[in-house]
């Protein structure tokens, strides 16, 4: 690669353009005539404004007539010439697009105005330059492979609650964003400290960055979690639940916490994620963040009161983040207060609006009543996937209230509410059958007696009289 871009180089740049205007095309989305020498910067700006105006590189005599500068053709361009050019064409124009970024983020700190965004802006998309040689994906090329490289790529991880894999077709996927939605005190937090509880006992390396409660509480809690010790015996059995932990480390996934102020952004998770990496060596797994609704966008200033867009824009970071950094990515949101009194959830009653739920790659609703707390149930609704066809349906996990830990048995073990008294009596109804014979009760008539005969199966009216006790 050429160390030194010269007036000389930078014309040759030009002459190639002019000879083969196919390696003008190929690299037309980077062209910028600024990046050019003052002596030749009329010659570049003039081909660009020719080839958008009428769509064909204009000749080396319209040049000359038009800014007085040669340019001419070469002879004998081949394959290995091209490939030249597009290399250090790339690498030319990368360079002084980045100098110039960092010249105008100089201005910028000069002139006091403490744009740290725009800075960021101006030297990231400068960074970013770069040639499209990625053509996409062959689709009738090599079907097995294609597929082999989406599993082994995305993974499809396992939550750790069978029923729920069913419904994803095999879990969550690292690079897409899982929002858990629920009301207050519904236990969006218990959901994220449960999951990350599953992948660390599956040997999974990860953090939960809590914005709302502090480290030492959400550590509290997976002690429960992970010991099965009750959350009321931690501190009665304090010797016993740190043997437990001590000899899970061994088996388990890395894993930390991390309290983070509220209005925090994408840049102070993303810069923690890196700083944890250097200092330990330990590369996420998975990122737990409590909650989306505390985060503020990095790309816009927008009023924290601006819900639809200040969630439209985190959502959207949140996203890139995990495919940065190819995790497995779950965080939660509130529901709205129209959602008090429902039972079954849709878009409307996310906090925000839609514009988080288009962003996201599954949905999940957590519904739960206080009779299905009593009874140790958590009912999750799923209000839209991507990668399956499980929206609108529901499963229910177990709850131990204890421990705090939710466990799910498989789809087999899907909770049949209790028949209440009028459920009862309908059946009792529709069941019973007097007269009829080899029923509970059956009558004849004695000939001889000339009587009616009540034959009573006592085994069946046992049987009814239970059911109604209950």
């Amino acid at each position: 690669m050429t160390n030194e871009y010269t007036v000389d180089i930078q014309t040759f740049f030009l002459r190639m353009m002019v000879t083969n205007s196919e390696l003008y095309t190929r690299v037309m989305n980077i062209m910028n005539p600024e990046n050019f020498d003052r002596r030749i910067r009329p010659a570049a700006q003039f081909i660009v404004d020719h080839t958008k105006n009428y769509s064909i590189m204009p000749t080396p005599d319209q040049i000359k007539a038009a800014t007085n500068q040669t340019i001419d053709r070469l002879d004998d361009l081949d394959d290995g010439h091209s490939e030249w050019f597009l290399v250090e064409f790339e690498a030319f124009t990368k360079r002084y697009e980045i100098e110039r970024a960092v010249m105008k983020a100089y201005e910028l700190l000069e002139k006091d105005k403490r744009d740290w965004l725009g800075i960021e802006n101006i030297v990231k998309k400068a960074t970013q330059i770069s040639l499209l040689r990625d053509m996409g994906t062959d689709y009738f090329a090599d079907p097995k492979a294609r597929l082999i490289a989406l599993k082994s790529s995305n993974g499809q991880i396992s939550t750790g609650w069978p029923t729920l894999d069913h419904k994803l077709y095999g879990g969550f996927n690292r690079g897409e964003l899982q929002i858990f939605a629920g009301g207050s005190g519904s236990g969006k937090s218990l959901i994220m400290a449960n999951l990350a509880a599953n992948w660390l006992e599956a040997g999974l390396n990860g953090a939960y960055i809590t914005l709302e409660l502090n480290e030492g509480l959400c550590a509290y809690r997976i002690d429960s979690m992970l010991t099965g010790t009750s959350t009321r015996d931690i501190f009665k059995d304090i010797d016993n639940v740190e043997m437990k932990v001590k000899l899970l480390s061994k088996k388990a996934g890395k894993f930390r916490i991390k309290y983070l102020p509220a209005q925090s952004n994408v840049n102070d998770i993303r810069a923690y994620v890196n700083e944890l990496q250097i200092q330990t060596g330990m590369k996420c797994d998975f990122l737990c963040i409590d909650y989306l609704d505390l985060l503020m966008p990095v790309s816009a200033k927008v009023s924290p009161s601006d819900l639809f867009v200040k969630d439209k824009y985190v959502s959207e970071e949140l996203r890139n983040l995990a495919k940065d950094l190819n995790v497995l990515f779950v965080t939660a949101s509130q529901l709205n207060r129209s959602a008090v009194e429902e039972i079954e959830f849709d878009h409307s009653h996310i906090s925000g609006g839609i514009s988080k739920i288009n962003t996201a790659d599954n949905v999940f609703g957590i519904f739960t009543s206080r009779s299905m707390r009593e009874r140790g149930l958590y009912q999750i609704q799923l209000m839209k996937t991507r990668s399956s066809s499980g929206v609108g349906q529901k499963i229910e996990l177990k709850f131990d209230i204890d421990t705090l830990r939710i466990t799910d048995d498989g789809e087999d073990a899907t909770y049949k509410p209790q028949p209440t008294g009028t459920q009862l009596l309908n059946q009792v109804k529709a069941t019973s059958q007097v007269g009829a014979v080899n029923e509970t009760v059956s009558q004849t008539v004695d000939p001889e007696q000339n009587k009616v005969v009540a034959d009573v199966q006592s085994a069946k009216l046992k049987s009814l009289l239970a059911s109604l006790k209950k």
